[in-house]
């Protein structure tokens, strides 16, 4: 008995191992079908073939990157110049979670086979030539996080059931041509914080569940044919609630909403009970159709069962008893492997690929390149799980990581197109996270930053107890081993740099009107405040490189001080050599040369200068116009293109605060404090 028990051990072994194998070569078809779908001309994906083996993790395969059970788990080609069509081929790939085909000018419809993808999180097809009307099929993608369908030339009406998408955090649909009312079944996805419907033409009322969504962030409705009145809900998204362009729309608390009248809230609005008529033989709504329900029945959440044949009953139950059989005997050899680290159902492990968990997961490429690999540093880690006994610092950490595959995906792998800044040791680059919302990511090499891991953590905890509204929030962070590059993710001030409203050309419009250099000198001033005061649960810094490049002013142009306390995480010789450009324009304080030390009164100095920049609108400091400031001879000292709409008395006191905060002497010139009192002093009555 003993023999045969390990017979069938073994047949059993063999055949888990055959039937891997048989399934390697069922995703290589897969992707072969898909390459000659995407790319009939064979320019760009020549190196996905069969030849020496055709093992498509090799990391060989252009764009294919694979978990550490050598399934395809990741395909990135957004940018390639693909010109073909998405085949039905991709639903093979049974563990694919990312799929990015965004920026290529991919035409035909998209394939409803794609819902069949059930470890998707990641679809990204915008900015292509996509045509034909959104598959509901995709309502069942239950792991969906990210939907990106922007900018394509889709018709039709929006599924209802998009509203089964629970995991939902991104839904963009801008820029397409998609008509009908808006489902009020998006109300139900709880965890949605963007949504973007901007130029269609959408009709009638925005359902009033959407303004229940807690998560909801962004709402843009923007060039529609909305009508009806807007539920108040929506008013706590502030200037993220966009509606421009529908002139149906009104509602109460809504600056840029007419006022409703009679008419408007004379029509029935059922949207809160969830209740639609649609025209049951639109596709739009294929549960009305009975070719849908002939397919849809097929699904396990289906509300009456299908009839089944004796014949497929019997052999159901065949099936299932030698898979139940396998199954045991694949529990036994699986409990003796070590844990595996990715979650999905090609592997029976607890866990799936969320942001959440994304540092319990690792892909597999041998590939230079590292994108979309979910690598947290085995080596070079800072605030990794071996860390030298760095204690409450690295759990403090730990809830700020992102992996490559977010900061990838989000800087479109790097692309310079969003390049916004480069310098010796570091670059930044703009970023769409998966929730939709942007940020600015800073690169940084690994030579570049402090060799002692306690230094270069508790640097990182500075940095993150740093909340104000004139200081930029750093949002997470993370340390990349094979890249040899440690990524800061701030948030994106949109609006640039201080120094770019400076020197402007007579008759530009970014010309700074009065009041809004006042209140910029005066929130920059703040920021500075905040950073020189011992709070508790940090030191007071010293910001030691303040400089119009370093202020970014918002929407509203509130100035937001960026890299404060950056320094607490470079190498000396780093922050050495930034010193030249700031010495070069000015911001350096005199003493520096003499002590080498950077103190309070260094930051004021380089605040001083700032104060003459913004009301002089110039980026170079020339004796003229600090002897204008002096003289008060506004002529000197005060831009011309104001063309004399300032207020004097408000421009006298501002120079004096400038040219104080710039004394040769630090002790003569005035602390924060002191500067915040002048400047309370200044009437604003301008």
């Amino acid at each position: 008995m003993g023999f045969l028990s390990f017979v069938v051990y073994l047949s059993l072994l063999l055949a888990f191992y055959t039937s891997s194998h048989v399934y390697g070569n069922s995703e290589l078809e897969a992707l072969m079908e898909l390459k000659t779908s995407l790319d009939p001309d064979n320019r760009i994906l020549r190196t996905w073939t069969k030849e020496g083996g055709g093992d498509p993790c090799s990391g060989s395969f252009e764009g294919v990157f694979c978990n550490e059970h050598r399934k395809v788990a990741n395909i990135s080609l957004q940018g390639k110049g693909l010109s073909g069509k998405l085949s039905p081929a991709v639903s093979k790939l049974k563990c694919l979670s990312g799929l990015y085909l965004h920026y290529n000018s991919l035409s035909g419809e998209i394939p409803r086979e794609v819902s069949n993808l059930t470890e998707l999180t990641d679809l990204y097809l915008n900015v292509n030539n996509l045509s034909g009307v959104i598959p509901s099929e995709i309502g069942s993608m239950a792991s969906l996080q990210v939907l990106q369908l922007c900018c394509n030339q889709l018709t039709g009406e929006l599924p209802q059931e998009m509203g089964s998408l629970k995991r939902l955090m991104a839904l963009a649909l801008q820029h397409n041509r998609l008509i009908g009312a808006i489902p009020p079944s998006l109300g139900n996805l709880g965890m949605l914080k963007r949504l973007d419907l901007s130029f269609n033409r959408f009709s009638g009322p925005i359902p009033t569940r959407l303004s229940s969504i807690r998560s909801l962030e962004i709402l843009d409705v923007t060039n529609n044919s909305l009508s009806g009145a807007v539920s108040s809900g929506f008013g706590r998204l502030s200037e993220e609630f966009k509606s421009e362009n529908n002139p149906g729309l009104c509602g109460v608390g809504f600056s840029r909403l007419r006022a409703c009248t009679a008419f408007d809230e004379s029509g029935v609005n059922v949207d809160g009970l969830g209740l639609t008529i649609p025209n049951r033989n639109d596709t739009a709504y294929p549960n009305h159709n009975p070719e849908y329900a002939k397919v849809h029945c097929n699904q396990t959440h289906c509300s009456k069962p299908a009839r089944f044949s004796q014949a497929a009953v019997v052999a159901g139950v065949i099936t299932v008893t030698i898979t139940m059989t396998g199954i045991v005997f694949l529990i036994i050899i699986r409990y003796r492997r070590r844990k595996q680290k990715i979650g999905s159902t090609c592997d029976p492990s607890d866990g799936r690929l969320s942001i959440d968990q994304a540092k319990e997961f690792q892909f597999h490429s041998r590939s230079a390149s590292p994108l979309v690999r979910l690598e947290y540093c085995n080596g070079w880690d800072p605030v990794g799980d071996g860390g030298n006994g760095l204690g409450s610092s690295q759990e403090y950490l730990n809830k700020y990581r992102f992996n490559m595959e977010e900061i990838e995906s989000a800087t479109q792998y790097f692309s310079e197109v969003n390049l916004l800044g480069k310098s010796k040791f570091s670059a930044v680059y703009k970023g769409v996270l998966r929730d939709g919302s942007a940020v600015a990511i800073r690169s940084i090499s690994i030579t570049s930053c402090k060799s002692e891991e306690a230094e270069f953590v508790n640097g990182l905890s500075l940095l993150f107890s740093l909340r104000h509204e004139n200081i930029v929030k750093l949002r997470g962070f993370c340390c990349s081993k094979s890249r040899s590059e440690c990524f800061l993710i701030y948030d994106f001030v949109p609006k640039g740099t201080l120094s770019s409203y400076l020197d402007i050309r007579e008759g530009s419009d970014q010309v700074l009107d009065w009041s809004k250099r006042v209140s910029i000198i005066t929130g920059i001033a703040k920021g500075i405040q905040y950073l020189h005061s011992n709070e508790a649960n940090r030191p007071a810094i010293v910001h030691q490189n303040i400089s119009t490049e370093k202020v970014l002013i918002d929407h509203q142009f509130n100035p937001l001080i960026s890299d404060s306390g950056l320094p607490k995480l470079l190498a000396d010789d780093i922050v050495f050599s930034a010193l030249k450009t700031s010495a070069a324009m000015g911001y350096l304080a005199p003493e520096y040369i003499n002590t080498g030390r950077f103190t309070q009164k260094s930051d004021i100095y380089a605040f001083g200068v700032i104060v003459l920049q913004v009301v002089s609108g110039k980026c170079m400091l020339t004796s003229s116009i600090r002897t204008g400031a002096k003289s008060l001879i506004f002529e000197d000292f005060v831009d011309a293109n104001l063309k004399g709409e300032f207020s004097e008395s408000e421009a006298s006191k501002l120079g004096e605060l400038g040219l104080a905060c710039t004394l040769e002497l630090p002790e003569e010139r005035p602390n924060v404090e002191e500067v915040m009192e002048e400047l309370s002093q200044i009437s604003f009555s301008f």
